[in-house]
Parts: structure tokens; sequence; C-alpha cells
């Protein structure tokens, strides 16, 4: 049982922590867009589906009781609209940051959240740019993820003079069985 609790005790911790560790750390938590809405071939900018409407309100609820002081997220729809419960909540507007898929985007991604140093910040990215967010932050080195996976969430706290810490759970609707088997290029 103690080792069924230590998970949601370590998250409970990290949560309830974040507003003081913001005092003199960066709290961000990272998540990629929710669950698109089937369109057209071609449309690169799809809305969200019903089941990332539900989990755009699941990220709200799983971060109550943080403060977030930015929101960062892509110029396309799906990254914005996955943070608008906590946005609407928390009275702000996103910070674009134009999506170029690589390096380029991920360093302007993490040097927008520099910006926001000592405050806390929710990113919201893609599958192939999460990963690679939190290990610009200095988190470890992780696989893209794979197409249905959409219930990661990552708790990244940066604090001066120690290690980043990295939590990283799932939130709302769980991934389908099998969803964390990419498939072959």
């Amino acid at each position: 049982m103690r080792n069924l609790l230590r998970p949601f005790l370590l998250t409970a911790l990290l949560l309830a922590a974040a507003p003081l560790a913001a005092q003199d750390s960066t709290v961000v938590v990272v998540v990629r867009h929710a669950e698109k809405a089937v369109v057209e071939a071609g449309n690169n900018d799809p809305p969200l589906s019903e089941a990332g409407t539900a989990r755009a309100v699941a990220l709200r609820d799983a971060v109550e009781g943080m403060r977030f002081d930015a929101v960062i997220a892509t110029d396309r729809q799906r990254t914005q609209a996955t943070a608008r419960a906590v946005m609407e909540a928390q009275g702000l507007t996103p910070e674009i940051v134009s999506l170029r898929y690589g390096p380029a985007h991920v360093d302007s991604v993490a040097a927008a959240v520099r910006r926001h140093t000592g405050h806390t910040v929710l990113v919201v990215g893609h599958s192939n740019t999460v990963p690679a967010i939190v290990h610009a932050l200095g988190g470890p080195r992780l696989p893209d993820l794979c197409e249905p996976q959409f219930s990661h969430l990552f708790v990244v706290v940066l604090k001066p003079g120690a290690e980043p810490r990295v939590d990283h759970r799932t939130y709302g609707a769980p991934d389908p069985e099998g969803a964390d088997v990419c498939p072959a290029h």
C-alpha cells in the first residue's frame, strides 16, 4: 500500500510546495497539447476533439492550487486551447512561441521560460517537443511521445545551485493500452 501511495504523495508535495518554491525557484509544468480533432488531410492546425476539450479541463483540475505567472504555447490552436481552462481560471493570456520543429523551437521555449525566473510557468508543446523542452530545462533526455500519448505532465523545479527536479506523472483520461509503442518511421 505504501508503494502505491508514494507517487501520489510526491506529486502532492511538489504541487503543494510549488507556490513556496517559486519564491526562489522556477516551477515549470510541461504538457503536450490535448487530443486533436480528425480533420481533412493537409490541415496542420486542427482544433481539440471532445476528448481534448475534456483533457484541457482535467489539466486545470490537475494543477488546481498552483498559481501560474505565465503560459507559453505555440501558434497552433490546439496548444492554446489546451491551456485555455487554466488561463481563464487565472486571468492569463498565452505567450506565443512560433512552432518550428527542432532545436531552434526548443531553444526559444527554454529562453521564454528563463524570462520568468522565480515564477511558475505552464508550457504546452507537442509530442516531439515536450521531451526536448524538459531536457533543455535541465531534465533527463526523454523519448518523443507517441501519437496517442496525451496524459503526460512534467513538473520541472529549477532551484539556483541545485540539480533540476523533474516529477513525471499523468492526468486526465489514461492513454490507450499500447500508446507508448511508437510505430517505426
